[in-house]
Protein backbone atom coordinates (compact mmCIF):
# COMPACT_ATOMS: atom_id res chain seq x y z
CA UNK A 1 0.00 0.00 0.00
CA UNK A 2 1.00 3.71 -0.70
CA UNK A 3 0.74 6.46 1.01
CA UNK A 4 1.23 10.13 0.35
CA UNK A 5 4.45 11.41 2.08
CA UNK A 6 5.69 15.03 2.55
CA UNK A 7 9.08 14.11 3.49
CA UNK A 8 11.36 11.67 5.24
CA UNK A 9 14.10 12.19 7.86
CA UNK A 10 16.78 9.93 8.99
CA UNK A 11 17.39 10.67 12.38
CA UNK A 12 14.98 12.50 14.52
CA UNK A 13 15.75 13.32 17.97
CA UNK A 14 12.59 15.00 19.38
CA UNK A 15 9.89 12.62 17.69
CA UNK A 16 9.88 10.20 20.72
CA UNK A 17 11.98 8.06 22.75
CA UNK A 18 15.60 7.90 21.30
CA UNK A 19 16.67 8.67 17.64
CA UNK A 20 14.18 7.87 14.91
CA UNK A 21 13.52 7.30 11.91
CA UNK A 22 10.94 10.26 11.08
CA UNK A 23 7.89 9.60 8.14
CA UNK A 24 5.73 13.11 7.33
CA UNK A 25 2.34 12.18 6.22
CA UNK A 26 1.22 14.77 4.17
CA UNK A 27 -2.55 16.24 4.63
CA UNK A 28 -3.94 17.62 7.51
CA UNK A 29 -7.33 19.37 8.14
CA UNK A 30 -6.81 21.19 10.76
CA UNK A 31 -5.27 25.28 10.39
CA UNK A 32 -3.79 25.95 13.47
CA UNK A 33 -2.59 29.59 13.23
CA UNK A 34 0.99 28.71 14.95
CA UNK A 35 1.46 25.69 11.86
CA UNK A 36 4.98 25.67 11.16
CA UNK A 37 4.29 23.13 7.92
CA UNK A 38 1.71 24.50 5.95
CA UNK A 39 2.99 22.96 2.73
CA UNK A 40 1.59 19.36 4.83
CA UNK A 41 -2.17 20.95 4.68
CA UNK A 42 -2.74 19.26 0.73
CA UNK A 43 -3.75 15.97 1.20
CA UNK A 44 -3.98 14.88 -2.69
CA UNK A 45 -0.21 16.90 -2.87
CA UNK A 46 3.39 14.82 -1.74
CA UNK A 47 5.05 12.07 -2.71
CA UNK A 48 3.07 8.44 -3.03
CA UNK A 49 5.41 5.97 -1.36
CA UNK A 50 5.58 2.04 -0.25
CA UNK A 51 5.58 0.78 3.29
CA UNK A 52 7.82 -1.13 2.31
CA UNK A 53 10.28 1.30 0.55
CA UNK A 54 9.97 2.83 4.11
CA UNK A 55 10.81 0.02 6.58
CA UNK A 56 13.67 -0.73 4.16
CA UNK A 57 15.10 2.80 4.65
CA UNK A 58 15.02 2.13 8.28
CA UNK A 59 16.49 -1.23 8.35
CA UNK A 60 19.83 0.10 6.31
CA UNK A 61 20.40 2.59 9.65
CA UNK A 62 19.14 0.58 12.44
CA UNK A 63 21.82 0.60 13.98
CA UNK A 64 21.60 3.86 15.10
CA UNK A 65 17.66 3.46 16.11
CA UNK A 66 19.17 2.00 19.62
CA UNK A 67 16.45 3.13 22.23
CA UNK A 68 14.67 4.76 19.04
CA UNK A 69 12.42 3.19 16.05
CA UNK A 70 9.72 5.32 13.42
CA UNK A 71 7.36 7.71 14.03
CA UNK A 72 4.80 9.07 12.00
CA UNK A 73 4.29 13.02 12.02
CA UNK A 74 2.40 14.99 9.21
CA UNK A 75 0.34 16.95 8.60
CA UNK A 76 -2.14 14.21 10.44
CA UNK A 77 -0.97 10.84 10.10
CA UNK A 78 -4.64 9.81 11.23
CA UNK A 79 -5.90 10.58 8.07
CA UNK A 80 -3.99 7.61 6.69
CA UNK A 81 -5.11 4.93 8.55
CA UNK A 82 -5.34 2.08 6.05
CA UNK A 83 -1.38 3.18 5.39
CA UNK A 84 -0.53 3.55 9.03
CA UNK A 85 -1.82 -0.04 9.83
CA UNK A 86 -0.16 -1.26 6.95
CA UNK A 87 3.21 0.05 7.69
CA UNK A 88 3.13 -0.39 11.29
CA UNK A 89 2.56 -4.53 10.94
CA UNK A 90 5.42 -4.91 9.11
CA UNK A 91 7.39 -2.56 11.34
CA UNK A 92 6.69 -4.72 14.54
CA UNK A 93 7.02 -7.89 12.71
CA UNK A 94 10.87 -6.29 12.74
CA UNK A 95 10.24 -5.43 16.42
CA UNK A 96 10.50 -1.86 15.49
CA UNK A 97 9.42 1.07 18.18
CA UNK A 98 5.91 2.85 16.64
CA UNK A 99 5.09 5.89 17.87
CA UNK A 100 2.27 8.59 15.95
CA UNK A 101 2.85 12.23 16.60
CA UNK A 102 -0.90 13.30 15.82
CA UNK A 103 -3.54 16.03 16.79
CA UNK A 104 -6.39 13.60 17.43
CA UNK A 105 -8.51 15.34 14.82
CA UNK A 106 -9.00 11.85 12.61
CA UNK A 107 -10.77 10.11 16.10
CA UNK A 108 -14.71 9.58 15.04
CA UNK A 109 -16.20 7.77 18.26
CA UNK A 110 -19.59 8.04 16.43
CA UNK A 111 -18.04 5.70 13.07
CA UNK A 112 -18.19 1.96 13.74
CA UNK A 113 -15.84 1.85 10.47
CA UNK A 114 -13.20 4.19 11.65
CA UNK A 115 -13.37 2.53 15.25
CA UNK A 116 -12.70 -0.52 14.12
CA UNK A 117 -9.52 0.67 11.99
CA UNK A 118 -8.35 2.36 15.46
CA UNK A 119 -8.80 -1.22 17.55
CA UNK A 120 -6.42 -2.91 14.62
CA UNK A 121 -3.73 0.33 15.05
CA UNK A 122 -3.49 0.58 18.40
CA UNK A 123 -1.78 -2.58 19.34
CA UNK A 124 0.15 -1.86 16.70
CA UNK A 125 1.43 1.40 18.20
CA UNK A 126 3.77 2.03 21.32
CA UNK A 127 3.14 5.21 21.70
CA UNK A 128 1.01 8.42 20.53
CA UNK A 129 2.34 11.85 21.34
CA UNK A 130 -0.84 13.60 21.46
CA UNK A 131 -0.86 17.46 20.48
CA UNK A 132 -3.36 19.08 22.75
CA UNK A 133 -3.71 22.85 20.90
CA UNK A 134 -5.91 24.16 23.77
CA UNK A 135 -8.67 22.56 26.11
CA UNK A 136 -10.95 25.46 25.86
CA UNK A 137 -13.91 24.55 23.01
CA UNK A 138 -14.53 28.06 21.43
CA UNK A 139 -10.95 28.65 21.82
CA UNK A 140 -9.70 25.60 19.90
CA UNK A 141 -11.83 26.13 17.05
CA UNK A 142 -10.65 29.75 16.98
CA UNK A 143 -7.34 28.79 16.68
CA UNK A 144 -7.37 25.72 14.66
CA UNK A 145 -10.78 25.94 12.65
CA UNK A 146 -11.68 22.73 14.08
CA UNK A 147 -13.37 21.50 16.99
CA UNK A 148 -11.89 19.93 20.10
CA UNK A 149 -14.71 17.45 21.47
CA UNK A 150 -13.03 14.09 19.51
CA UNK A 151 -9.80 14.98 20.04
CA UNK A 152 -10.25 14.89 23.66
CA UNK A 153 -12.24 12.08 23.42
CA UNK A 154 -9.41 10.42 21.70
CA UNK A 155 -7.00 11.02 24.85
CA UNK A 156 -9.90 8.85 26.85
CA UNK A 157 -9.81 6.01 24.07
CA UNK A 158 -5.38 6.43 24.49
CA UNK A 159 -6.04 5.38 28.09
CA UNK A 160 -8.84 2.85 27.73
CA UNK A 161 -6.65 0.90 25.48
CA UNK A 162 -3.19 1.01 27.61
CA UNK A 163 -1.75 2.76 24.73
CA UNK A 164 1.50 5.13 26.15
CA UNK A 165 0.41 8.97 25.92
CA UNK A 166 2.62 12.04 25.73
CA UNK A 167 0.93 15.14 25.75
CA UNK A 168 2.33 18.03 23.69
CA UNK A 169 1.22 21.80 23.89
CA UNK A 170 2.69 24.70 22.33
CA UNK A 171 2.04 27.79 24.16
CA UNK A 172 1.57 31.27 22.19
CA UNK A 173 1.95 35.06 24.49
CA UNK A 174 -1.58 35.76 24.20
CA UNK A 175 -3.32 33.11 22.75
CA UNK A 176 -2.70 29.67 24.66
CA UNK A 177 -0.43 30.87 27.64
CA UNK A 178 -3.43 31.85 29.68
CA UNK A 179 -2.98 30.49 33.35
CA UNK A 180 -6.33 29.34 33.88
CA UNK A 181 -6.84 26.93 30.68
CA UNK A 182 -3.10 25.59 31.11
CA UNK A 183 -4.79 24.66 34.88
CA UNK A 184 -7.79 23.12 33.17
CA UNK A 185 -5.68 21.13 30.46
CA UNK A 186 -3.50 19.76 33.03
CA UNK A 187 -6.91 18.85 35.27
CA UNK A 188 -8.10 17.01 32.16
CA UNK A 189 -5.00 15.02 31.45
CA UNK A 190 -4.25 14.26 35.19
CA UNK A 191 -7.23 11.66 34.95
CA UNK A 192 -5.27 9.35 32.14
CA UNK A 193 -2.93 6.87 33.74
CA UNK A 194 -1.37 6.16 30.44
CA UNK A 195 0.32 9.58 30.73
CA UNK A 196 4.14 9.48 30.40
CA UNK A 197 5.48 12.74 29.48
CA UNK A 198 4.00 16.17 29.00
CA UNK A 199 6.19 18.61 26.49
CA UNK A 200 5.41 22.08 27.11
CA UNK A 201 6.61 24.10 23.78
CA UNK A 202 7.71 27.63 23.17
CA UNK A 203 5.80 29.35 19.96
CA UNK A 204 8.96 30.29 17.38
CA UNK A 205 8.71 32.25 14.36
CA UNK A 206 10.51 30.50 12.15
CA UNK A 207 7.44 29.21 9.83
CA UNK A 208 6.40 32.55 9.02
CA UNK A 209 8.70 32.34 5.84
CA UNK A 210 7.17 29.59 4.71
CA UNK A 211 3.96 31.05 4.02
CA UNK A 212 5.74 34.23 2.31
CA UNK A 213 6.91 31.59 -0.17
CA UNK A 214 3.29 29.74 -0.25
CA UNK A 215 1.82 33.25 -0.58
CA UNK A 216 -0.17 32.87 2.47
CA UNK A 217 -0.90 35.44 4.97
CA UNK A 218 0.72 34.48 8.38
CA UNK A 219 -1.76 34.41 11.00
CA UNK A 220 0.25 35.47 13.93
CA UNK A 221 2.07 38.00 12.57
CA UNK A 222 3.56 40.53 15.42
CA UNK A 223 3.05 37.76 17.73
CA UNK A 224 6.18 37.39 19.40
CA UNK A 225 8.36 34.45 20.32
CA UNK A 226 7.53 32.83 23.51
CA UNK A 227 9.91 33.77 26.00
CA UNK A 228 11.59 30.81 26.86
CA UNK A 229 12.25 32.08 30.77
CA UNK A 230 8.80 31.77 31.28
CA UNK A 231 7.57 28.39 29.94
CA UNK A 232 8.42 26.52 33.35
CA UNK A 233 5.87 29.15 34.86
CA UNK A 234 3.78 28.00 32.34
CA UNK A 235 4.14 24.45 32.90
CA UNK A 236 3.44 24.22 36.29
CA UNK A 237 0.12 25.31 35.46
CA UNK A 238 -0.54 22.53 34.09
CA UNK A 239 1.14 20.16 36.56
CA UNK A 240 -0.79 21.81 39.20
CA UNK A 241 -3.75 20.56 37.18
CA UNK A 242 -2.53 17.02 36.62
CA UNK A 243 -1.40 17.14 40.81
CA UNK A 244 -4.69 18.08 41.77
CA UNK A 245 -6.96 15.66 39.40
CA UNK A 246 -4.62 12.82 40.58
CA UNK A 247 -4.98 13.78 44.02
CA UNK A 248 -9.00 13.90 43.82
CA UNK A 249 -8.59 10.25 42.02
CA UNK A 250 -6.00 9.02 44.06
CA UNK A 251 -3.90 7.97 41.59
Amino acid sequence: MQGRIHSLESFGTVDGPGTRYVVFVQGCPMRCKYCHNPDTWEMNAGELMDSDYIIEQYERNKAFYTGGGITVTGGEPLMQIDFLIELFTKAKAKDIHTCIDTSGIAFNPDSPEQMAKFDKLMPLTDLVMLDIKHIDPDKHFELCKQHNENILAFAKYLNDKGVDMWIRHVVVPGITDDDEYLYKLGYFIGQFKNLKALDVLPYHTMGESKYEKLGIEYPLKGVPPMDKDKLLDKKQAIINGIKDRRKELGI
